[in-house]
């Protein structure tokens, strides 16, 4: 029945029509998201809107193995934030100033075996004006020498929409351009293989960004 339809909407079902009715999301790039798990998807970083932006077009059959992984002193601050985070992204929260590399050996652990996706945003932090920030090695730690594909993705127009300092989205187009799958079996996980594989996706994404249509 009609009511019983509307009883069983997901929280993600909301979450991707609010995108692409309220923001005019577009996508590009889809066909280069791999077809098996475990990966880990990579954008840059500056809205509060990020991680849904990278969850919504992932297929529904994944919904249950994406895990953004969200700044705990940000998402799981008070026990509002911390529901939202956990039942509407299904985040797994990283503690940024208590992440050493037990913490990071925990979720490559879960990545391969479970296998999942994860999202993450290598800048550890949002920008404060929207330009791209330096990453950080935590990356490199879960994936160096995994051969777990890292997929580098730009996320236009979310800054414009919900910068760091604003409370509600304004109603400005988004875009997501997704790039080719990037791998590092060959690195050591060690810290010189950290910083290649930071610089490298770096890169990545940043190119991404110059194929962002503006405005």
């Amino acid at each position: 029945s009609a009511g019983s339809s509307l009883s069983r909407v997901e929280p993600g079902d909301r979450m991707r029509s609010y995108l692409y009715l309220y923001h005019r999301m577009q996508v590009r790039g889809l066909e280069h998201l791999p077809d098996r798990l475990p990966y880990v998807l990579i954008a840059n970083h500056s809205s509060h809107l990020d991680a849904m932006l990278m969850a919504a077009p992932l297929p529904w059959t994944l919904r249950d193995r994406i895990f953004p992984i969200a700044a705990g002193d940000v998402f799981f601050e008070t026990p509002v934030l911390a529901t939202f985070a956990t039942i509407c992204l299904n985040a797994l929260p990283m503690w940024r100033h208590n992440c050493g590399r037990h913490a990071l050996k925990e979720l490559r652990k879960r990545l391969v075996e479970e296998p999942c996706v994860y999202i993450l945003f290598p800048e550890g932090r949002r920008s404060p004006d929207g330009s791209l920030l330096e990453f950080k090695a935590g990356l490199g730690m879960l994936i160096a020498g995994s051969g777990v594909p890292v997929v580098p993705c730009f996320i236009g127009g979310a800054h414009e929409a919900m910068p760091r300092d604003r409370r509600f989205p304004r109603p400005r187009r988004v875009r997501l351009q997704i790039g080719r799958p990037l791998t590092f079996d060959s690195l050591s996980n060690r810290r010189e293989g950290w910083g290649q594989i930071a610089m490298v996706c770096r890169e990545a994404v940043e190119l991404l960004g110059q194929a962002i249509p503006k405005g």
